[in-house]
């Protein structure tokens, strides 16, 4: 038998020749669908990457009616503690209908009518990005749904893609008022209504999808947003609006601990006194995510100032993490000097988005931290939330080589 556990490392793809947990969960729970089938989308919508500005961008549904919200939000598989082996079910549910867009929605009549066909495909995946609740629709398909999936650690698996001729709504979209608001409003930009609608409690998942289907911004700039690139954009602007304010509070006083884990994603995350900085450690025993070390690590941080550069080690979780900490401080009026540090074990076999580790980040910020006078102590009780020796999180950290220079811990490091 192969390892099961590793079959991410090839994305599903089989290249070890044994077979993939992940493909055989898809092909289980395929819906069995012909050319025409009628369901409840979550609602979900993807963008591609691919091809850009040419990309793949469609509907996702299950051949079933009914509320299908946890089909696609971490917000739900977090707060019922959903298994991967649920939240695979889940996604194998559903049927991704697409066709090839161009990032720009027709601007003139013309236009449209020359693309007819797409156009309409356009707008009814961007009525779908907007409603707040499932709804029913109805699709025709150039052929079946392929057996395939799209493993992103970023995005939940996609599977099940096939061609779409045409879709219909068959039931009103429940539209919150402030989406409607800011989905019309032309002059507002991208970044202003991504703020206004997380203050009116829009959920980050859904604020994602209606910026990947191109309904936020100024007229003249509005275009879909790969599904990959709204999360990290949603994520980025909104911590970087709450940085704003947490630059100016008083820095905390104590060294505060907060852990959480959820599907084999062990968090530990210490505040220090300080002005803002923040850095992200993740390391994982036996090469997980493709590397062939002993133990595979990612690393990005910022100092005071926000980062100009993408994390490309971190990557979306980077971000995601920052808002979750950024939420907690805002919340108490407080900066600090912030080390998010992960732990990947092999419980986490199927990559499941960047939306759980925000949500798993925000469960640690929720609870009472455990309060300690040093870096030293915080980092020995972080010990015991890891099964890897703390010190190779510890000779990584720039926060903590900065800490050492001011404080001399040098015994511990």
């Amino acid at each position: 038998m192969a390892d099961e556990s590793l079959c991410i490392r090839c994305k599903g793809r089989g290249w070890c020749g044994r077979g993939c947990k992940i493909l055989r969960q898809l092909k289980q729970f395929q819906p069995k669908v012909s050319e025409e089938f009628s369901g409840s989308s979550p609602p979900e919508i993807f963008v591609g990457r691919f091809g850009y500005p040419n990309v793949f961008a469609g509907i996702l549904a299950p051949a079933e009616f009914g509320e299908t919200e946890k089909l696609s939000m971490p917000e739900l598989w977090h707060e019922e503690r959903a298994t991967i082996q649920d939240i695979l079910t889940y996604r194998s549910r559903m049927v991704y209908s697409r066709f090839l867009a161009t990032i720009r929605q027709p601007r003139s009549r013309q236009t449209a009518k020359k693309q007819g066909h797409t156009s309409k495909l356009f707008e009814t995946m961007q009525e779908v990005s907007l409603a707040s609740k499932s709804v029913d629709a109805s699709f025709k398909l150039a052929r079946k749904p392929k057996i395939r999936l799209q493993v992103d650690s970023h995005t939940p698996i996609i599977g099940n893609p096939a061609p779409l001729k045409s879709a219909k709504l068959e039931s009103n979209p429940k539209i919150e008022k402030k989406v409607d608001y800011l989905a019309n409003d032309t002059d507002v930009r991208a970044t202003q209504a991504i703020e206004e609608l997380y203050k009116s409690h829009i959920p980050v998942s859904h604020i994602i999808k209606i910026l990947s289907a191109g309904m936020l911004g100024m007229k003249t700039q509005r275009r879909l947003v790969p599904t990959r690139w709204a999360v990290t954009a949603t994520d980025d602007a909104l911590s970087k609006k709450l940085l704003e304010r947490i630059r100016h509070y008083q820095e905390i006083s104590s060294y505060l601990l907060f852990s959480a884990d959820y599907l084999g994603n062990h968090y530990s995350i210490l505040l220090m006194p300080g002005c803002w900085s923040f850095e992200v450690i993740e390391a994982s025993a036996k090469g997980y995510f493709g590397s062939r070390s002993q133990v595979a690590m990612w690393h990005d941080y910022e100092f005071f100032q926000a980062r100009e550069k993408y994390a490309s080690s971190v990557t979306g979780a980077y971000y995601a993490n920052r808002l979750s900490v950024c939420e907690y401080l805002e919340r108490v009026r407080r900066q600090a000097s912030c080390l998010v540090l992960r732990e990947l074990r092999e419980e986490y076999w199927a990559p499941c988005g960047v939306g759980i580790l925000r949500e798993v980040t925000r469960e640690a910020m929720s609870k009472k931290p455990k309060k300690f006078g040093s870096a030293e102590e915080a980092l020995k009780a972080a010990q015991l939330n890891f099964k890897l020796p703390i010190d190779l999180f510890v000779k990584k950290s720039k926060l903590l080589g900065n800490l050492r220079t001011q404080t001399k811990l040098g015994k511990f490091f």
